[in-house]
This record gives structure tokens, C-alpha cells and sequence, in this order.
């Protein structure tokens, strides 16, 4: 990239940086310092603004650069991740969305402890919420590199990682100083930022091929080098049975994953009622579902204009798929038109970033502290005292992520967040719904459903391809790959629901059913809740 690129792009992030900076010294100069105002932002958000929200936090760099650079290489099957990361949303409008807002308060402990032994519940919940946070983050680092080593064309390793270490850094500002309220506003901010963005570059794209989607298609397909069969099933996933498994253990993943994903679930605490949260889950849909459509059109149109060669050129896993077409958009590398472009889709990319890694480091900040660290004290924790230690918590989070986030720069962020998608459908997803809706389930099963979900999905993922025994590994010089599919899903779900089961069979804890009842009026009709 020119010095042009490098200085607009830069420029243009700097802005963003200054606004959020200066949107979270005015949050914290005005925030009363209880824990409802740093967890939930107060719960003063309507439902548009949280809609706006949660598409913020929803819509990640894996989604931006992530899922684009998937189709641009692999066509059809890159698509998955688009209608999976959407379909993903009707499991949380209709089972947990409304239930989870009137149950809880700040966590997913929260609405499992309701009718449990609250210990060994939140001790559980809140490890596989820090480990399903730490698993996301890394996504984001890995993009926020990517960015970089664009912008100096490749050559600036000691960049990506200062630039990760930078990253780090503001997502703790952010949380330690504004707390919800900060977050859910820079939220915002970059939701109406990379919503314009994409409208922009979709409409390019198709004003290039004169509005001819067909035309848009067939382009791609010849200069993708795989013909007819880049737009069919299998060019990724249908080799042969291990990649068929991979598909369906990955689809499971991204549409069980969502309703498991602690910073999302956090988001429904910021509505005062449960009809708030429902219908800022309508609003997010609207928004994400207009997003992944044209996410589609990206990722082909790279194909078609950039060329899968050029895109697998500047990063071999697709990630500078989006701000390649940019660039090729607005007139190639040495046009104004190109420049201006490309800045702004980094500086969008970068404000995606970091919006993201602020709600995902305050969710599991806040899992520390309100879960971890309340359970392990024998005195209840004072709300002061609680909310320090998440400011302490989002610094140490933010330390282990940068870690892993230099270690995995060159897998796709994509990918990366479909582990993460794996991990939460694996250990929180079938807590969740076995408490909702399972009147006999007692502490044991709670447990035992979430370390049941969470060790497979972690051990299977350490003897993957995905860690060792393949060129595109973690660790490409060492092989101790056991288990066959990239992603865990296929196992570790059923193992998470069967060990709830077990768990809960074997206890001779007798269920109580009293307070099940009690959990059951209140997530149905919001009775007494907070």
C-alpha cells in the first residue's frame, strides 16, 4: 500500500478512536458506580438503540473480513457462515431472548443459579463464559493484524503486533472507565458505520455488473479457476467424509452457538422488560439479516474483481478479501478514488474491531467478578468491591488475548469465531435450555452439562488440525492430531445435552420444584424480575 493509504486510513481510525475515547471519559464522568450501571448500562436503552447494539457486537471482523474472504476462495461453501451466523438469531428470538431478560441479572449464572446451589453453578458457568470470550477475542486480534500488515503491504510483523497490543489496550479503557453504557454507544456508532460501509461497496459491486447478480455470479466462477463448481456445494467441505462431517459439525455450531455467547446474552439486561429485549432482537435481525445478504455479494464480488489468486496473494486465509475490492472499487492502487475507499473500509474494519473486543471483554470481565469472584469469596461481595474486580478482570483478559491473538494471525477470523461458536453451544447452550424448561434438572446435571460441553469441545479442538499436523496449524512443526474435523461441534453439543441428562439422574439432589415453578411464572410473564 501507498503511504496515501497508510496516512488516510490512519487518520480516519484516529478519528473514530478520538470519538469513542471521548464518548467513554463523558460516560464515566457521568456514571454512578453500581454495579447495574457498569453490567447493564443502568437498563435505560430502548429497543432500537440495543437492536443497534447487539448488530454491533454481532457483526464482528469475522463477519466483515472474515466471511467475504471464505466466498471469494471457496464460493458456496463460504456461504455457510452467512446463513448460519442469521439462523442462528430464530433460536435466540424464540427460546432465549424474553426467558433470559426476565431470569437474570447481569449473567448467564444468573438465570441457571435462580433454581440451583449457586457455587458450583456460577463457578462453572462463568469458566466456560471467560474461555468462550477468550476463544472470540483471539478472532478479533487476528483481524486487527491482518489490517495492519495490508496497510504495510505485508512487510510489518513488529506492526501487527504492536497494533494488537494497541487494540488490547483501548478495549480495556473502554470497559474499566465506561462500562455498558460506553460499550453499547461505540456499539452503535460502528454499527451505523459498517452497515453504511457495506451498503456502499454493495452497491459498487453491482453497479459494476450493471445490476446483473447472474453476470456477478458466472465472472466469479471463471476467475476463481474451479468453474461451475465454485457455485456448488463441496468445493471446501465435500472432499470426502471428514469434510462432510466438518459442514454439519460447523452448521451446528453457528446456529447453536449464538444463544450460548455470554456478550450477546448480556445485551438483554440493558432493556428494562422483557418485551424491550424481544423486540431488540427483531430490530438486530433486520439489521444482521441485511448485512449477511450483502456480505454475498462481497465475497463474490472479490472473486470476480479481485481474483481468489490476488486475495490468497495478500493473505492466505481471505481476510483482505473486502478492502482488496475496496481498493479495486474505487479505481485501483494509485487512484484517489481507490485510496479514499480503501481508508475507509480499514478504518471501518478497525472500528469493528474494536467495538466488538469492548462488549466481549466486558462480558467476561463481568463473569469474572459477578460469577468467579462473588462465588469463591465466603462473604458476598459488595458492589464496589465487585465492580474493581472486573476492571481488574478486563485487564487480565486483554493480556491473555493479545497472547493468543499473535500466536493465531495467520488462520481466518472466520474460522476462529466458529470455535468460539462451537465451545458456547457445547457448555452454555444446554444449561440454558435444560433450566428454562426441564423441570427435574438439579445442580449436579447443571454442572455436569457444562464441564460435559466445555472439556470435549477444548481437548478436541488441542487435537485438531486446527493446532498441529498441517501446514496451516498453529503449530505446523509438531502432530499430535487425534480427532479429524476442524470443528468439535458434532461431538461436544450432544456430549453437553447428554451430560445434563446423566448428571442429572445420577443426583440425589430431589429437584425443587417450587422454585422451578417460581423461575417458570417469572420467564413467562416477567414477574419479579429485576
Amino acid at each position: 500500500m501507498t503511504v496515501d493509504h497508510q496516512s488516510l486510513s490512519l487518520l480516519l481510525f484516529s478519528v473514530f478512536v478520538a470519538i469513542t475515547l471521548a464518548i467513554t471519559t463523558w460516560v464515566s464522568r457521568n456514571r454512578r458506580g453500581s454495579a447495574e450501571e457498569f453490567y447493564a448500562g443502568g437498563r435505560l436503552f430502548t429497543p432500537m438503540e440495543n437492536g443497534f447494539a447487539i448488530a454491533g457486537d454481532y457483526m464482528s471482523a469475522a463477519s466483515f473480513l472474515g466471511i467475504s474472504g471464505l466466498i471469494a476462495l471457496f464460493g458456496y461453501d463460504g456461504m455457510l457462515y452467512s446463513v448460519g451466523f442469521l439462523v442462528a438469531w430464530l433460536v435466540v428470538l424464540f427460546l432465549v431472548a424474553e426467558l433470559v431478560r426476565n431470569c437474570g441479572r447481569f449473567t448467564l449464572a444468573d438465570v441457571v443459579a435462580a433454581r440451583m446451589r449457586e457455587r458450583p453453578v456460577r463457578i462453572a458457568l462463568g469458566t466456560s463464559s471467560v474461555t468462550v470470550s477468550v476463544l472470540y477475542l483471539v478472532a478479533q486480534m487476528v483481524g486487527a493484524g491482518t489490517l495492519v500488515a495490508l496497510l504495510l503491504g505485508g512487510k510489518g510483523e513488529a506492526a501487527q503486533a504492536w497494533t494488537v497490543i494497541g487494540v488490547g489496550a483501548l478495549m480495556v479503557i473502554y470497559v474499566s472507565l465506561g462500562g455498558m453504557r460506553a460499550t453499547t454507544w461505540i456499539q452503535i456508532v460502528k454499527s451505523v458505520l459498517l452497515l453504511g460501509g457495506t451498503v456502499a461497496l454493495t452497491v459498487l459491486v453491482l453497479l459494476r455488473f450493471h445490476g446483473d447478480f447472474d453476470r456477478l455470479l458466472l465472472t466469479a466462477a471463471e476467475r476463481s479457476g474451479h468453474g461451475a463448481a465454485f457455485l456448488a456445494p463441496g468445493l471446501k467441505y465435500g472432499g470426502d467424509w471428514t469434510a462432510r462431517f466438518d459442514f454439519i459439525s460447523l452448521g451446528l455450531a453457528l446456529v447453536l452457538g449464538t444463544a450460548g455467547l455470554p456478550h450477546i446474552l448480556s445485551r438483554f439486561y440493558t432493556v428494562p422488560t422483557a418485551r424491550a429485549a424481544r423486540r431488540s432482537v427483531v430490530w438486530a435481525i433486520g439489521l444482521i439479516g441485511g448485512f449477511y445478504l450483502m456480505t454475498i455479494v462481497l465475497g463474490f464480488g472479490a472473486a470476480a474483481i479481485v481474483g481468489p489468486e490476488a486475495v490468497r496473494g495478500s493473505n492466505a486465509a481471505g481476510n483482505t478479501a473486502v478492502p482488496l475490492l475496496a481498493l479495486d472499487l474505487g479505481g485501483g492502487a494509485n487512484s484517489t478514488g481507490g485510496t479514499v475507499l480503501f481508508a475507509v473500509v480499514a478504518a471501518i474494519a478497525f472500528a469493528t474491531i474494536l467495538a466488538v473486543v469492548a462488549g466481549i471483554t466486558l462480558a467476561s470481565s463481568a463473569s469474572v467478578a459477578h460469577d468467579l469472584y462473588a462465588s469463591l469469596r465466603r462473604r458476598r461481595a459488595e458492589p464496589r468491591s465487585e465492580v474493581a474486580v472486573a476492571r481488574a478482570a478486563a485487564v487480565g483478559i486483554g493480556v491473555v488475548a493479545i497472547a493468543l491473538g499473535l500466536l493465531a494471525r495467520d488462520l481466518n477470523v472466520a474460522f476462529l469465531v466458529g470455535l468460539a461458536f462451537a465451545v458456547a453451544a457445547s457448555a452454555n447452550l444446554p444449561v440454558l435450555l435444560y433450566s428454562l424448561f426441564w423441570r427435574d434438572f438439579t445442580t449436579r446435571g447443571a454442572v455436569w452439562a457444562v464441564y460435559g460441553g466445555l472439556i470435549p469441545a477444548v481437548v478436541l479442538v488441542v487435537l485438531s488440525p486446527v493446532v498441529s499436523g498441517s501446514p496451516e496449524s498453529l503449530f505446523p512443526g509438531v502432530d499430535f492430531q487425534y480427532f479429524p474435523l476442524q470443528n468439535p461441534g458434532l461431538v461436544s453439543i450432544p456430549l453437553g445435552f447428554v451430560a445434563g441428562w446423566l448428571g442429572t439422574h445420577i443426583s440425589p439432589e430431589v429437584p425443587d420444584e417450587a422454585k422451578h415453578a417460581e423461575v417458570e411464572v417469572r420467564s413467562l410473564t416477567g414477574a419479579g424480575a429485576v
